[in-house]
């Protein structure tokens, strides 16, 4: 018995064994120190955990719990460690075999004489894992009470070959870092850097560095072959998250894939979605969606013509849903997750494949049409960070001239100076009136290729005027073509001006869906997936690889990063890779993350503050008497103005919080682990642009306080205003068509005849065929929804979040803030003299309303709210 006790007390993994290192500090005199547990069993969607539950408590009744070890802050080793204490009434505790939430006390043996407790070692003797949301410890000898904050994975003490160590609510710099806590902070960022190689199991938390070379999978035949992206000149690209999966029997540099419908992709299990959010959803939808509902809709739709017949055809989506034959229903029905589809599949009696109405056609049908929403889109639709003044005529191309000869557009001034107000070309640039929504140089030198496959399209660029009123009135569309007899001799180009009426009014609606269609393919690509997604997650390992949890920039950027690594692992495995959803419903198709990769080339940290790229694009010039050190040269353009008042919160609160830390440049100069970080973000995270002369120096605190604003901007406010308008605005699709089938028609041939005779059929036979829509459609539903757990910009997961009394204030002057800004985008949005803020089709911009002052009970097709992070 006296053996049992001392192994108890000892908490060793071998319980017969004692330790009399781990036992040196048993105090006749120690004070009980109370705590208190909160921890989360497993997914209640686990059936494994309902087995491994009971064997939790048969390990508790032979003496096998969970003990907790603390760690003074204040005595220096030897003798550092408290005795082990052990979750009390872990049984009569989890009376249920279900996922929640429990909390337990424990009780600490602890001398007063070893000071704080600094931290904790856990050890979990039990069959299964649980998620450790906090401790508390109550009436501390010189402190009161204590937080630790830990949201983290506990496995089974087995599977780690070091210490779990949880550390209080302090923040440290490296140098300040108590002397006893020191070897627990270093030995921590080792582990989590791992050894770079070896197979990585799920209760592993090693972040590590990979190419994109998972995105084919050549084993399967020519077609799936897709080139490995970073580390090569030729396809740079930001670095993902190590899975440590095989190379492919046919190309040793290309990683294995999983199977079709296999999800568990390793990521470090903190960085893995959390059991109770919404976003689990997702994982099985879009498996479903990818690997089931795709053959079953094909199958169907190959027995008819896959198209719509009309407008009234596609509204049916949303109105009345698509009827199956009965037979296919009750197929579907049989081999789908039937809970997780609901609302794709319905099982309350409604017909298959009924959508929620897009907010585009919700007030008016046909609002979409008109040029005012073609224009106020590209202001405050779902990808308003493209458009740019246009300061030389005609456009210009960047293209090597000695690779494809003359690319400078074929727009002449009688194209557009009718609709002018009276101004010429030149007066207009003079004045700042003239802009241009320009995908011609990202697209032509891929033109060739892709219109090779099913796709036919062009490259397009779009010159708008900025009329009285603040709107936008497009002038022309030039769609180019590579020109027949190669590169070198430049592209053909066609113009088209705006017209109302008749066969040229259709041809103009087709040249508008051409341009859109560059549009929607460019804003999934880059806009959205390469400028949040991908550039985020290198931070997001450098991070957790460099910076202690102690560390003030960690506890500044970690709820930035929350689920990213998780949903880029779900998008390479069934969005982004080789016959994915992707390349099946936006037109670049098979070539769509190779140009991406070519226009990674150009990207610059630094412009991807919201002030240096609405400079850059011209949309804005510096004025130091502005608010915001510039002035917008539209200046009804929601999502620059509510763009500036949230980077500006942003900004205010990240330079408080590092005043806070850093009273001194050279105190960013003398942290060794944000050197550390910085320079492995640059060299290895982005290290195919590690020479590139922007990247800051990380020297000084402007330094700092710059890229903690960006990154947080990025992961924040960028991807919510690329994100969730999806649905709003591309939910009904013939607004935005992502593929276009064929060319426009020529007088004299059959298509142009339908143009003339039934204008909608030709509108709907050249934009996303039906199949693709449905598909697509599918996909941005989901991807534009909230999760009921989602934790918004300004708000914190836990109020402990730290110690440090200035550092919450700033934060809660920051929520403040937020709140302010949402009362003023409110009421930006009913004053009638912003015509851009609601538009024809009466949407109103809620894209960068935050949320802060929200309680998470809004969730789904919300069209606003700011997440912390790109979390989905």
């Amino acid at each position: 018995m006296l053996e049992k006790w001392l192994g108890g007390v000892c908490g060793k993994n071998n319980i017969d064994t004692i330790d009399e290192n781990n036992c040196n500090n048993i105090h006749i005199n120690g004070k009980k120190v109370r705590g208190t547990v909160v921890l989360m069993k497993k997914n209640v969607l686990d059936l494994t955990d309902v087995g491994a539950s009971l064997l939790d408590r048969f390990h508790e009744v032979i003496g096998k719990g969970v003990s907790l070890q603390l760690i003074s802050a204040d005595h220096a080793e030897p003798g550092n460690l408290g005795k082990p204490a052990f979750l009390e009434k872990w049984i009569s505790t989890l009376t249920s075999i279900s996922a929640g939430d429990a909390t337990f006390n424990v009780t600490f043996d602890w001398d007063e004489s070893m000071g704080v407790p600094g931290a904790f070692i856990i050890k979990n003797y039990h069959h299964s894992q649980f998620y450790l949301r906090t401790v508390v410890l109550e009436d501390v000898p010189g402190h009161g009470e204590l937080h630790f904050v830990c949201n983290s994975w506990v496995y089974p003490a087995h599977r780690y070959k070091y210490d779990r160590v949880f550390f209080a609510n302090k923040t440290y710099l490296p140098s300040n870092t108590p002397e006893p806590l020191r070897p627990y902070r270093e030995q921590e960022l080792l582990s989590l850097r791992g050894s770079g190689s070896g197979k990585l199991k799920e209760w592993d938390r090693v972040y590590d560095y990979a190419f994109y070379n998972d995105l084919g999978f050549p084993d399967k035949g020519p077609d799936y072959v897709r080139p490995v992206l970073g580390g090569s000149k030729e396809y740079p690209y930001p670095r993902r998250g190590r899975t440590s999966r095989r190379a492919t029997k046919t190309d040793p540099m290309s990683e294995s894939r999983l199977p079709p419908l296999g999800l568990d992709i390793y990521v470090p299990r903190d960085e893995r979605f959390t059991p109770v959010k919404l976003s689990d959803f997702l994982a099985y939808a879009v498996k479903s969606l990818g690997q089931v509902l795709v053959p079953e809709i094909v199958a169907l739709f190959d027995k008819t013509i896959n198209e719509f017949d009309s407008f009234e055809d596609v509204l049916k989506l949303y109105e009345g849903g698509i009827k199956l034959p009965d037979h296919h229903l009750k197929k579907l029905r049989q081999c789908i997750p039937w809970e997780m589809l609901k609302e794709l599949v319905r099982s309350d009696g409604e017909p298959f494949l009924k959508f929620p109405m897009p907010d585009v056609i919700k007030v008016d049908r046909s609002a979409w049409r008109t040029d005012e929403e073609f224009g106020r889109e590209m202001l405050a639709g779902v990808n308003p960070v493209i458009i740019r003044r246009l300061q030389e005529f005609p456009p210009a191309s960047k293209l090597d001239p000695e690779v494809y000869g003359n690319q400078t557009s074929s727009i002449k001034r009688e194209h557009i100076e009718k609709n002018m107000d009276g101004l010429t070309v030149d007066e207009a640039i003079e004045c700042n009136r003239l802009f241009i929504l320009d995908h011609h140089d990202a697209l032509l030198p891929y033109l060739r290729r892709i219109n090779t496959t099913k796709t036919k399209t062009y490259a397009s660029r779009t010159l708008l005027f900025l009329q009285d009123n603040g709107t936008l009135r497009p002038l022309a569309i030039e769609l180019s073509l590579p020109h027949p007899q190669g590169d070198k001799h430049g592209a053909t180009s066609l113009v088209f001006t705006p017209a109302n009426e008749g066969v040229e009014g259709t041809v103009w609606q087709l040249a508008k869906a051409y341009a859109a269609v560059n549009d929607s393919g460019y804003h999934q690509l880059i806009s959205h997936w390469l400028n949040t997604h991908a550039t985020i997650e290198p931070f997001v390992i450098a991070t957790n690889r460099h910076l202690s949890v102690l560390h003030p920039i960690f506890k500044l950027l970690q709820p930035h990063f929350r689920d990213t690594m998780y949903i880029n692992a779900l998008a390479r495995q069934i969005l982004i890779n080789a016959g994915g959803i992707l390349e099946l419903t936006v037109f670049p198709g098979k070539y769509a993350m190779e140009m991406s990769s070519i226009v990674y080339k150009n990207w610059v940290f630094t412009e991807q503050g919201l002030p240096a790229d609405l400079l850059k694009r011209g949309v804005a010039v510096p004025d130091s008497s502005q608010p915001y050190g510039l002035k917008l040269l539209i200046e009804d353009y929601p999502f620059a103005v509510d763009g500036l008042e949230v980077w500006a919160a942003i900004k205010a609160w990240v330079d408080d919080y590092c005043s806070f830390y850093y009273s001194t440049d050279d105190m960013i100069r003398d942290d060794t682990e944000l050197q550390s970080w910085w320079m492995e973000v640059r060299n290895e995270g982005h290290g195919d642009l590690k020479d590139e002369p922007w990247w800051p120096q990380m020297q000084t605190r402007a330094e700092l306080v710059e890229a903690c604003t960006i990154i947080i901007w990025v992961a924040s406010a960028l991807h919510a205003a690329v994100n969730f308008g999806q649905y709003p605005y591309a939910g009904y699709l013939p607004n935005r068509p992502t593929v276009s089938r064929r060319f426009m028609p020529e007088p004299g041939t059959p298509e142009y005849a339908e143009l003339e005779t039934n204008a909608d059929v030709a509108y709907l036979k050249t934009i996303t065929a039906q199949f693709q829509t449905l598909l697509g459609v599918s996909l941005i539903e989901i991807l534009s929804r909230h999760a009921s757990d989602e934790i918004y910009l300004g708000q914190r997961e836990n109020p402990e979040w730290t110690s440090d009394v200035e550092p919450r204030q700033s934060f809660q002057r920051f929520h403040d803030r937020l709140v302010d800004v949402e009362n003023r985008i409110v009421e930006r949005n009913n004053d009638s003299r912003w015509k851009n803020r609601n538009g024809p089709v009466k949407v109103p911009y809620m894209l960068l309303y935050p949320n802060a002052s929200g309680d998470n009970s809004e969730s789904g097709l919300t069209g606003k709210g700011i997440p912390n992070s790109v979390s989905i």
